[in-house]
């Protein structure tokens, strides 16, 4: 393993809990396979620009047809892509907020959600371009959610990134963090132990 991205969303920044989670899983993975490269990305402290119709016109645009503005936007995208492109793994740190997954997580899926870069469709439905790779997706939540209806985060994450073609997908969840101290400490303990069972 030579370079891990590192993706974190949460408006806490390095504080939150599903950061804290993410720097664990860094620590199993450096004790396991050695010394690697890191990528981060804060969302949060660096947002992706939500997708709107320029933006959107910019993908869509031919690149014989581009202005130097829609040309930037495709850069930008293009940057984003390549960082995937250069992962052996990625470390994905994902809040819940009011049930979804943060805003700026969503604008980050919407720039690497490219047609012919990411994915494409056949005659058979989608195919997801990218080459897969280990994903591991730390979820913190302020309830317990997990196996239940109102659990949207991963049925969206296992859509989501299964489109562009990364399957390999491990979730660790830290639940009912807002449910106590009790509660909270046992979450975080059981989440650092899967961190451990995952990563080997």
């Amino acid at each position: 393993m030579n370079n891990v991205l590192v993706i974190t969303a949460s408006i806490f920044g390095q504080d939150g809990q599903s950061s804290q989670l993410v720097r664990k899983t860094l620590a199993q993975l450096r004790n396991i396979h050695g010394e690697f490269q890191t990528t981060y990305r804060d969302l949060a402290a660096e947002p992706v620009p939500h997708l709107d119709a320029s933006r959107f016109g910019a993908f869509l645009a031919s690149a014989d047809d581009r202005d130097g503005d829609q040309q930037r936007v495709v850069d930008y995208s293009d940057s984003l892509i390549e960082e995937i492109e250069n992962a052996d793994a990625i470390v994905l740190g994902v809040p819940m907020y009011n049930f979804g997954i943060p805003s700026v997580l969503k604008a980050y899926f919407d720039h690497i959600a490219r047609a012919g870069l990411t994915f494409r469709y056949t005659e058979n439905g989608p195919v997801g371009l990218l080459a897969d790779r280990p994903v591991y997706i730390l979820a913190a939540r302020g309830g317990i959610y997990a196996g239940t209806p109102n659990d949207s985060q991963t049925p969206y994450l296992r859509s989501f990134l299964g489109f562009i073609g990364l399957k390999d997908l491990h979730f660790v969840y830290a639940e009912g963090l807002n449910m106590g101290d009790e509660q909270k400490e046992s979450a975080l303990q059981d989440a650092s132990a899967n961190i451990e069972t995952l990563t080997a």
